[in-house]
């Protein structure tokens, strides 16, 4: 079959501008960061993967101890701190953005994370460069700041350069922005779509498998608290009271209603759906049934959706690990340890180079020019003793 003949898939997202604001959209409702954040948050193996994703890329931190704890800006963030957030956004988003401050003399003195969702890449001029990043708090327009909500207009958005540390270029933006006290810095944006592309999240591919998680869980929450299917229908005729003749009575005195409304949920196991009628001299009476038994589909739809979603974060050996097929010895983790770490040493690089390209321009003499991450390590309690 000829490609052209194969039907074509939807795009992940669309990039329309924005005229307005002057940005680039990232997806057509510009929250694609905002919407995909939801999604993994709502699925128990999204989530879970996501987390460890996270972990392994900040591993132990960076391997030089003096810089790790070096105090990088205003706010007392250290170096470590930011490699923290960084790992978070580089995990959800496939990207991440750092700001920097400069001095009179076009160096760098203050470096801050910029949370990605955070962040729009603003229009391309004539000759195909986006200049400048937007960065504002909420762009969905929900969130608020003392009684008001912040809308993104363009006088509330932060356009900020992107970054490029030529003396002449910030010397130039210094004296453009009216001196050092109104430059506004520069911003470092990473991605790994490109230079001046929004990146899909690595877990992007299988949104509908965690969604679907999410649906089965809601159906086993109904099932398990509001009886979503029940075992048995109970027929009394309309109006009728049950008054207590007994201690081995069904019912104490009040309407049926109401008594076998006190018999569902997860605590009072019985699934009664109550009908009245108008005449029936059998009554009350009780009619057992019982649906087809979708236990099994749900399992089979939760197992494949779940290894979907482990394969994605290239987690396969973590997931045979949570199935039993490999076991749990001090080896198993060991290995599945290295082999994820390796994994994700695309991604520590990534952060490493970012900071070396900060630093070769700070404004200070820096302990190392070596800004290696310690890949994360398993640590049994053996080990742990023998040391």
């Amino acid at each position: 079959m000829n490609v052209k003949s194969v039907k074509q898939p939807e795009k992940r997202f669309d990039v329309p501008s924005i005229t307005n604001l002057g940005i680039q959209a990232y997806n057509s409702n510009n929250l694609y960061p905002q919407d995909i954040k939801a999604i993994v948050a709502s699925s128990e193996s999204g989530a879970s993967c996501l987390n460890r994703y996270i972990q392994f890329i900040q591993g132990n931190g960076f391997k030089n101890v003096a810089f790790s704890e070096k105090v990088l800006n205003a706010m007392g963030d250290t170096a470590d701190d930011i490699l923290q957030q960084i790992a978070d956004d580089l995990a959800s988003f496939d990207g991440f953005a750092l700001h920097v401050n400069y001095d009179a003399f076009g160096r760098i003195v203050e470096v801050y994370h910029v949370p990605f969702e955070n962040c729009r890449l603003c229009e391309e001029d004539e000759l195909g460069f986006v200049a400048k990043i937007a960065v504002f708090p909420d762009w969905s327009g929900c969130k608020k700041r003392g009684s008001k909500i912040l809308k993104p207009t363009k006088e509330m958005i932060d356009y900020i350069n992107v970054f490029n540390p030529d003396q002449e270029i910030v010397q130039k933006q210094i004296s453009e922005s009216g001196g050092i006290a109104g430059y506004k810095g520069q911003i470092l944006w990473v991605s790994s779509a490109g230079k001046q592309e929004y990146p899909k999240a690595v877990y992007d591919c299988v949104v509908t498998q965690m969604s679907t998680e999410e649906g089965l869980s809601n159906i086993a929450y109904r099932n398990t608290r509001n009886n979503f299917n029940p075992s048995g229908m109970l027929i009394t005729k309309k109006g009728m009271n049950v008054s207590q003749e007994s201690e081995d009575s069904f019912f104490d005195e009040g309407s049926i209603a109401e008594e076998v409304a006190k018999i569902q949920g997860d605590v009072n196991t019985n699934k009664i759906l109550h009908v009245e009628v108008e005449y029936d001299e059998e009554i009350p009476q009780f009619v057992n049934f019982q649906g087809a038994n979708y236990d099994k589909d749900y399992s089979v739809t939760s197992d494949v959706a779940c290894e979907k979603i482990y394969a994605a974060f290239s987690q396969e050996a973590w997931h045979r690990i949570r199935k039993g097929s490999l076991g749990f010895s001090n080896d198993v983790l060991i290995e599945a340890y290295e082999n994820y770490s390796t994994v994700t040493s695309v991604q520590r690089r990534m952060i490493e180079r970012a900071f070396d390209k900060i630093f070769k321009y700070w404004h200070e003499t820096v302990s190392t020019t070596d800004f290696t991450i310690e890949p994360l390590k398993y640590v049994s309690s053996e080990t742990s003793d023998n040391n």
